[in-house]
């Protein structure tokens, strides 16, 4: 009688750890690759928001350049935009003596000790752009920039 080697068996179970440490390995490697999806995601929202707040920063520089302030008593205080799924709100204050000024007295206004007749217009530009994360809808997220600028 021949005496039989029982190795197969060996051999499956070293097969079925094989393929139970290679799942493993797979699975923490989709979920690290989600991880760097979503994070590129929002990093690549935030400096798009970042970009518009400086695009709208501009703009409203612009705005306040070419608008007359004492000929037709407008004064320039809001530019608001919808760009995608970003909110842009863009507020406009005004420093200066009132003979700068003009009718955007009443925005905001240092004391009259302070500056003098020769004080050229200052604006305070605040930028904030509102987005939400494009995986979770709950996420809203803020970009502000806030600059003062001389006119």
């Amino acid at each position: 009688m021949k005496k039989v080697i029982m190795r197969n068996g060996f051999s499956m179970i070293t097969a079925i750890v094989v393929i139970v440490i290679m799942a493993t390995v797979a699975a923490f490697v989709m979920n690290l690759g989600g991880k760097i999806v979503k994070s590129t995601t929002l990093q690549y929202q935030h400096e798009q928001a970042e970009l518009y707040a400086k695009s709208y920063t501009e703009f409203a520089v612009m705005a306040v350049t070419g608008n007359d302030r004492s000929a037709t008593g407008n004064c320039l205080s809001t530019i608001n935009g919808t760009i995608g799924n970003y909110t842009i709100r863009t507020h406009i204050a005004y420093i200066g003596p009132a003979s700068v000024i003009g009718n955007c007295a009443g925005t905001r206004q240092l004391s009259t000790n302070v500056t003098t007749s020769t004080t050229p217009l200052t604006v305070i530009i605040d930028a904030y752009v509102d987005y939400q994360d494009l995986d979770n809808d709950n996420q809203k997220y803020t970009v502000h920039r806030r600059t003062v600028q001389k006119i």
